[in-house]
This record gives structure tokens, C-alpha cells and sequence, in this order.
């Protein structure tokens, strides 16, 4: 049983859907105060209804997280609402797919700047609250693409999740002065709204190619998630946990057809 997180504070950026989402409902079922902070306001209030309805604290912000503007202003909200940031879940991201010889160097650089920008803006916007309580968790939703596989048409994407763990391990070191850890998660392939639009026939053929034959919940990235956020995992800072249902290890087909 891991130590209760009730009542602390936790910005889930991306938060209206898939992955986010999940995380933001892990988050409150356990106690939290969630803020769900996405684009989209409706969307963010949707996901915030959800969670009230199941007896949870949330509100909902509208936030672009590659602006420094707007994702001061989240934080601020934030302490306005909660008093606090304990935890932050840097989990905004976009993932169009497109091959390099189509990519435009206007869709490079939207997919750095949602990805990878935006992780280095809400931490940096965090540090003086978790300077002021001496204590405070970051936990980025990276990718196996990009650090450990590839997949064409996603170069910019892989390149983004790669750059958020360069850009943590750093951060670890410049955030322990505040008692903070930074560590990622780098789910493989989750049952999403974004995953579910590449169409059924990738869905069967991704399932086929992980030992557990199955794909991921968004819940599963909330737990690693919720235990990184955790005092338990206090003396972690700078890693990284693959959650893919093994989906890296075989070594080739045959390897999954000898399961």
C-alpha cells in the first residue's frame, strides 16, 4: 500500500483524453486534487465531470503548454485553486503521422513545441512552488518511439520523446536541490481515442506483436504514474519504467510465434 497522496495537488497536462486522462483519474480516485489542463475547455470539462461523478476534486483549464504564458497562467490557477503543486504530470503530446519526405518543417516544429517544449515549460513553471514546500514530483509521459523503436512516419514524434529524456536526466540533477524527482514513463502501445483512429487492422497487428498479447489501458500508465509520484519511490529520480506489455523485448516474429 503505497503512501495515501490525498489531498495534494496534481496538474495533468494533456488531460482530456487517452493517456492524460487516465492518469488524472488514477490520480483522483486516490484522493487527489487533479487539475485536467488541455486546449480544449469543453473536453477538459468533460473529463472533470467524470471525475466529480465518481466522488473526485478536479477542475478544468484551458492551456496551450508551448506558450510560457499560458502555462504560467496554469500554474497559477493551480495555486489559486489548491494552494500548491505538488505533482506534475507533463503528459501533453501530438503525434500526426507523416513521412519525412511529406514532414514540413512547420509540422517539426509544432510537434517539438507540444512534445518536447512543453515539458521544459510547465517544470521550469513549477520549480518555484516546489522550491517554496521543499518537496515536489514530476513524472513525463515519454514513448517507446523515439528512445527505443521507431515506426515510420513519426520521426518528429520519436524525436520529441527522445529529447524529453535527455532533458530529464539534467532536470534530476537541478531539481534535487528542491527535493524534487523527475522521472518518465514510456508506455508502448495504449487503447486510446488517437491509437484507436490508425484503424482496427493496426490494432490487430500491434496486439499480435506484444507477449501479452494485448494492448494497454490508460489506467496502466496511471499507476506507474501514481507510484513515481509516490513517497515510496522518493529515492528514484531520472529513470525511466517501460509500461508496454513487453512489446520490446521479442527479437523477431518468430520469437512471438514461439510464445
Amino acid at each position: 500500500m503505497l503512501t495515501s497522496i490525498a489531498g495534494q495537488s496534481v496538474i495533468v497536462t494533456g488531460g482530456s483524453k487517452g493517456i492524460g486522462k487516465g492518469i488524472a483519474k488514477v490520480f483522483a480516485a486516490r484522493g487527489a486534487n487533479v487539475v485536467v489542463a488541455a486546449r480544449g475547455l469543453a473536453d477538459a470539462e468533460a473529463t472533470v465531470n467524470e471525475i466529480r461523478a465518481g466522488g473526485g476534486t478536479a477542475i478544468a483549464h484551458a492551456a496551450d503548454v508551448s506558450d510560457w504564458a499560458s502555462v504560467e497562467g496554469l500554474v497559477a490557477r493551480t495555486l489559486e485553486a489548491f494552494g500548491t503543486v505538488d505533482v506534475l504530470c507533463a503528459n501533453a503530446g501530438a503525434f500526426p503521422q507523416k513521412k519525412i519526405i511529406e514532414l514540413t518543417p512547420e509540422d517539426w516544429d509544432q510537434v517539438l513545441a507540444t512534445n518536447l517544449k512543453s515539458t521544459f515549460l510547465c517544470v521550469k513553471a513549477c520549480i518555484p512552488s516546489f522550491e517554496k514546500a521543499g518537496k515536489g514530483r514530476v513524472v513525463v509521459t515519454s514513448s517507446i518511439t523515439g528512445p527505443i523503436t521507431g515506426y515510420p512516419g513519426w520521426s518528429h514524434y520519436g524525436a520529441s520523446k527522445a529529447g524529453q529524456l535527455g532533458f530529464l536526466r539534467t532536470a534530476a540533477m537541478e531539481l534535487a536541490r528542491y527535493n524534487t524527482t523527475i522521472n518518465a514513463v514510456l508506455p508502448g502501445n495504449i487503447i486510446t481515442e488517437g491509437l484507436q483512429d490508425l484503424g482496427q487492422s493496426y490494432l490487430d497487428g500491434m496486439a499480435k506483436a506484444i507477449p501479452l498479447k494485448r494492448l494497454g489501458r490508460v489506467e496502466d500508465i496511471g499507476y506507474a504514474a501514481l507510484f513515481l509520484a509516490s513517497q515510496e519511490a522518493s529515492y528514484i529520480t531520472g529513470q525511466t519504467i517501460v509500461v508496454d506489455g513487453g512489446q520490446i523485448l521479442p527479437e523477431s516474429a518468430e520469437a512471438i510465434d514461439s510464445i
